[in-house]
């Protein structure tokens, strides 16, 4: 008996490879930094073109840096919590509690007790979290709210009882706090301030570049940016953050090799509560020097963009963190006339989004992302400032625009966000 067989054709045997979407490319180190050194490039064509001499003057980079740091420090605690498979949209309770404790301290016992402070009070919540999440398994976000209404109402009820009756303080503020004080390196960033003053093409540009970095820089600042390099070497260099990523990734495969996972996870979410309570003492006692009830206004959640931006990375998140903290910063020096420069750098950058897509044949996108560039265009020749209103809207726009644009570029902890229970395995 003869056994019939359809015949296979080539177009049979090549259509699952045809269908396939080839993997992401990740983009290297080198890469990284030919596109920053193109950037700062194209910001220095604009600063001459438009005659906006402040968007890279040290004072404007030193503002930046200032800022990036709480959001920086809110994105690092996502970090740890994520790569541990648990969602930590609490972040932003988490910096208001380290805003107050680290006020509260700062002010009686001195700046250095009150960083101490600010860390506990995130690690406070960030251990609700984790009992929440962790133990009882309740919906990640829903417990990242909670805890967000919970700090704010529990700041406001203990700064009544606390700062109210002290010298200098109000049911929503606190005393005035001693500085931690500044350090400037001395020649080098007198030396840089004066070649950024002289308006020379890139040169100027990344002399105010280095010399906000190198002036006028708190202690914790330093301390912030070297802890980007410690979380990559934790996670990524040794077995105490493998065993930690492996909970993210598959925590089920994980147990079954002896990882004890509720005890990452814990880990994981109590870092990084401590890590958000460190950038909300950043704001009390380094941006301001006092607690401002609402001081934090939502950089926990910018901190997680960052995070998301940098696709769960210490140095994209470190890039997305510099990014928001600049456009911040636009609306403090310069506002509606920096803001307005920045305009026409952003059509340039569409410009080359647009043929990026034409050149990988996406044409749809690459006609939408024309008509936005074109649409700016018109808003820069037909205005000579930008609204404050809008001015003001600036990091927030920033925020969803750059997420919108790095979305294909994304891939989150496996296991990031779902239930877990102890032996589901077996």
């Amino acid at each position: 008996m003869s056994t019939q067989s359809t015949p296979t054709t080539s177009t049979d045997v090549n259509k699952p490879a045809a269908q396939a979407k080839p993997p992401a490319r990740k983009l290297s180190l080198p890469v990284v930094l030919l596109l920053v050194a193109g950037l700062l490039v194209l910001t220095s064509v604009v600063r001459l073109i438009t005659g906006a001499d402040g968007i890279t003057s040290t004072g404007q980079m030193s503002a930046a840096l200032r800022l990036a740091v709480p959001i920086g420090l809110a994105g690092l605690g996502g970090l740890w919590a994520e790569r541990a498979g648990v969602v930590n949209i609490g972040l932003e309770g988490m910096m208001i509690l380290g805003t107050w404790f680290g006020a509260w301290a700062g002010y009686q016992w001195g700046p250095w007790t009150g960083i101490v402070f600010g860390i506990l009070g995130g690690a406070i919540g960030g251990l609700l979290h984790a009992v929440i999440t962790i133990t009882f398994n309740v919906n990640h976000i829903v417990s990242g709210v909670a805890i967000n209404i919970l700090a704010l109402g529990a700041t406001r009820y203990l700064s009544i009882f606390t700062f109210a009756d002290a010298d200098g303080g109000t049911a929503k503020q606190s005393p005035p706090i001693d500085s931690l004080g500044t350090w400037t390196v001395p020649g080098v960033a007198d030396g840089l301030h004066d070649l950024g003053d002289k308006g020379w093409f890139l040169v100027s540009d990344l002399a105010g570049l280095l010399g906000g970095v190198l002036t006028d820089l708190s202690p914790l600042t330093l301390i912030a940016i070297l802890l980007v390099p410690a979380s990559w070497w934790v996670l990524w260099r040794t077995s105490f953050g493998l065993r930690l990523r492996s909970c993210g990734e598959n925590p089920v495969a994980a147990e079954s090799l002896g990882v004890n996972v509720y005890k990452y996870k814990y880990l994981a979410v109590i870092i990084s509560g401590g890590f958000a309570g460190l950038g909300g003492a950043f704001l009390s006692l380094v941006s301001s020097n006092i607690y401002l009830e609402g001081q934090t206004a939502g950089r926990g959640y910018i901190g997680l963009a960052a995070m998301i931006f940098g696709n769960w990375m210490p140095g994209g998140l470190a890039l997305g963190a510099g990014l928001f903290g600049y456009t911040d910063s636009l609306r403090l020096r310069g506002g509606g006339e920096n803001v307005h420069a920045v305009l026409l750098l952003l059509v340039f950058l569409l410009a080359f989004a647009v043929a990026y897509l034409i050149w990988r044949k996406r044409f749809l996108p690459g006609a939408v992302t024309a008509l936005a560039a074109a649409l700016l265009l018109v808003w820069y020749l037909l205005s000579d400032e930008v609204p404050s209103q809008f001015v003001s809207m600036t990091p927030y726009v920033v925020t969803l625009l750059v997420l919108a644009l790095s979305a294909q570029r994304l891939r989150m902890p496996k296991a990031d966000g779902l239930p877990y229970r102890k032996g589901q395995g077996g």
